[in-house]
């Protein structure tokens, strides 16, 4: 019994040092802060596009960020209510955002027309991207 006893005080004085260590998460935040150059994505959604001729050919539904970049808007096109509408992603760099200090409203145009965003790959939202 007494070889049982200092069998468990041996264990018992290994395993205390290490149950006593705990684990010290390091975190680094970053934090920015936004320049009145910014834009939010709240002014971006929902935002029509027009094209230079000040037709309006889609609508801002979404964007796509990569490796946390923006890497497209999505953009319906077509359609009437809700029905018949398709999605593309376009580039940022297709897309001029502005913001006008007088009439306090932001505008995206675009150098396309509808017929080419209809003819533009189709963006679904299914598998990961459902909505």
């Amino acid at each position: 019994m007494r070889k049982f006893l200092i069998a468990m005080a041996a264990v018992s004085a290994l395993t205390a040092p290490a149950m006593a260590q705990t684990a010290t998460a390091t975190t680094t935040q970053a934090f920015v802060t936004a320049k009145p150059t910014d834009v939010l994505s709240t002014n971006l959604v929902g935002l029509n596009v027009t094209n230079d001729a000040k037709e309006e050919i889609g609508e801002i539904k979404d964007l796509v960020i990569s490796d946390g970049t923006l890497a497209g808007y999505i953009v319906s096109v077509g359609g009437f209510l809700g029905m018949g509408e398709r999605y593309v992603v376009v580039a940022p760099s297709s897309v001029k955002i502005n913001y006008s200090e007088s009439d306090k409203k932001w505008s995206a145009t675009m150098a396309a027309t509808k017929d080419e965003l209809k003819a533009a790959p189709e963006f679904k939202y299914e598998g990961r991207w459902a909505k």
